[in-house]
């Protein structure tokens, strides 16, 4: 596989903002602002949008907005900046005008290229096209006397076209004829990917798109690259992006578009370890967090209920009802409880094995305990998880990205000690080290 050419492992939040708002008095002053976040608020990537979110009439402005916006502030910023720009596979004069807007702005003269990454190119077709990209790319380069290799690329990924080319990445970087290794993330586009696919759905809204999500999420640990969910428009539903984003983590899709400041900082904490444990009890088929209480998780809902007799228990989920002595009971509700563990608990588990693999031991069980407070009933519960290599090199996956996070991102370090400590964040940064 070819070599990687950038130093980010892990993106969270991919940024757009238009370039360029008509009928204002200064047009870029949405670039302006964006360039001004800091901390939870700002993205690891931010991409000035001189696409979908600019329009075609304001796309030259926009081009010369973001070289005054980035060369005067681009140095100050703490994430990467990676502008987007035009392009279509089946369109010579539109992947013309990207090209223009590319050496534009990779001017050296201008300022702006010693403070930007790399370029986003939308509507990508078969890899004959993405080598089109590239191309163009390593002919700006060689014009202002630039590394070649230097400008990353990322893709978005919006039609069946670019979805199978992800598929031929590993045979055609780092050959000799182009320098695909400059790519860097892999972004779904669900919505012209949607057109391209002609698909329909009764209410006219965006089918979820699973396989495109876990063919972009393959394609890109495949090729050594980042991938990217696409936006999520309901900007309100909180709860929505939330269970998006948790079930492209279990795909390995860390990153996710982000429209606003508010998903910014959504996006940045979901893939980090949780501040505190917690236990989940699944309650009929939904699983419900449960409330924590001196000690004692407490569920408080009608979707089962425990009642104590004279030899047992009773216990209710929804239409059925089980006869239980202890032992059993306390066997069917390991069965319905699952633990969520903090980065306390994490670095905990992984410091313990590294312990017990300095002593020789391949492998260590570790305990997961509570008190179960169901209808004021109260039962003692506890699992055993076993730990080992394998295990442990799982578990490494969050603490690689909150290290990946700590190391590129200093803006964010007092925010990470507040929700962590400063102990615990320390540990983090030493285990697996």
């Amino acid at each position: 596989m070819a070599e990687r050419k950038h130093d980010r492992k892990f993106v969270r939040t991919f940024f757009t903002t238009p370039t360029a708002v008509e009928g204002e008095e200064d047009s870029a002053k949405m670039l302006r602002g964006a360039i001004g976040l800091r901390g939870m608020k700002a993205p690891d990537v931010w991409v000035p949008d001189n696409e979908d979110a600019t329009a075609p009439s304001m796309r030259d402005e926009g081009a010369e907005n973001i070289v005054e916006v980035v060369a005067e502030n681009g140095a100050d910023f703490p994430g990467e900046i990676h502008p987007r720009v035009v392009w279509h596979r089946d369109s010579p004069a539109t992947r013309y005008q990207g090209f223009q807007h590319i050496l534009q702005i990779a001017d050296p003269e201008r300022g702006a290229i010693e403070h930007i990454d790399g370029f986003v190119i939308p509507e990508v077709g078969d890899i004959d096209d993405w080598k089109k990209a590239d191309e163009f790319i390593t002919i700006v380069e060689n014009e202002h006397g630039l590394e070649e290799g230097s400008i990353a690329m990322s893709v978005i990924i919006e039609s069946g076209q670019a979805e199978l080319a992800m598929g031929q990445l590993r045979e055609e970087m780092g050959k000799p004829t182009n320098n695909l290794e400059r790519l860097f993330l892999l972004v779904d586009g669900e919505v012209d990917y949607t057109k391209d696919m002609r698909a329909i759905t009764p209410t006219g809204e965006l089918p979820p798109w699973p396989e495109l999500r876990h063919n972009t999420s393959r394609g890109a640990s495949a090729a050594g690259l980042i991938a990217v969910d696409g936006p999520y428009d309901d900007i309100r539903d909180v709860e929505g992006y939330h269970e998006r984003m948790t079930e492209n983590q279990a795909k390995g899709m860390l990153g996710i578009w982000s429209l606003t400041p508010g998903q910014v900082v959504e996006a940045n904490q979901s893939p980090l370890p949780p501040e505190t444990g917690s236990w989940l009890l699944d309650a009929g088929g939904r699983k419900v967090e449960l409330d924590s209480e001196d000690g004692v998780e407490i569920y408080d809902g009608d979707r089962l209920s425990l009642e104590e007799t004279g030899d047992g228990y009773v216990l209710r989920v929804g239409g059925d009802e089980l006869e239980l002595d202890e032992d059993e009971l306390r066997e069917e509700l390991l069965d319905m409880t699952e633990y969520v563990p903090s980065m306390d608990d994490i670095v905990d588990s992984m410091e313990e094995f590294e312990a017990a693999k300095e002593a020789g031991r391949g492998a260590i069980a570790i305990t997961q305990s509570a008190t179960l407070r169901i209808d004021g009933v109260e039962i003692d519960v506890s699992k055993d998880r076993m730990w080992d290599e394998a295990t442990y090199q799982a578990a490494m996956t969050p603490i690689a990205l909150f290290k990946d996070v700590y190391r590129n991102r200093p803006d964010q370090h007092d925010e990470l000690a507040e929700m962590y400590s400063e102990d615990v964040v320390e540990r983090a940064m030493d285990v697996g080290a």
